[in-house]
């Protein structure tokens, strides 16, 4: 009983209960702007939003648990090992879902830390929700669209007749056509039509290089 009260005495020591509330406060109002606001403006993976906010509360509880107490250094190389663990594998999650996972990562070290000026915690946010509101203009993108993955039962000689063949085959012509691969033994031809993606359906990107085919 007595190692549990100099145990809660050593941490109220090092965190106070109001400045563990305001943190927490500061770091909520930033991911509702941020994932609540900012990342709802265009059409993107659905579960990203639980990605985030699961990833800052996580760490804001980590490192508020950490500050509260006597840690050797050896926990806080550990917690960011396991950060480093953390991987987008799905084919829907694009570069910009990286770029607002790592701000979600920042907001909570930054309001995480205890004993910093709030002043100075705020700007911080405030910066950048600011950046990301001005760069991430949801109208420089075009509307999202889907990819059909097809086997053609020939070689083409013009590259223009496969998105032709495509169209014909589907009933309507596709917004582009890459050439995947060429196969000269099975004189077969595979390709990724892209087609505008229906409301709600999750969009891939995928940022291996091909060949762009012209629709004619």
């Amino acid at each position: 009983m007595h190692a549990l009260m100099l145990a809660a005495k050593g941490i109220t020591q090092h965190i106070a209960p109001t400045d563990l509330v305001t943190r927490g406060g500061l770091d909520i109002v930033a991911l509702l702007i941020l994932v609540g606001w900012l990342y709802r403006r265009r059409p993107s993976a659905p579960a990203m939003p639980l990605v985030l906010v699961a990833l800052n509360v996580g760490l804001f509880a980590a490192m508020s648990t950490i500050s509260a107490g006597k840690f050797p250094a050896g926990v806080g190389f550990g917690l960011f090992g396991i950060l480093s663990l953390v991987r987008l594998r799905s084919a829907a999650f694009t570069l910009r879902d990286v770029a607002y996972t790592f701000v979600t990562l920042v907001i909570a070290l930054c309001t995480g830390l205890p004993h910093r000026d709030n002043w100075l915690v705020i700007m911080s946010g405030a910066v950048v929700l600011v950046a990301f509101l001005l760069v991430d203009d949801p109208r420089a993108y075009e509307p999202p669209t889907r990819t059909v993955k097809l086997t053609l039962d020939r070689v083409y000689d013009d590259p223009s007749l496969i998105a032709q063949d495509v169209a014909f085959r589907f009933g309507r012509a596709p917004l582009a056509v890459e050439v995947d691969e060429v196969d000269y033994v099975r004189e077969t031809t595979r390709v990724s039509a892209c087609y505008p993606a229906a409301p709600g359906e999750p969009v891939a990107q995928d940022t291996e290089p091909r060949e762009p085919v012209a629709v004619v």
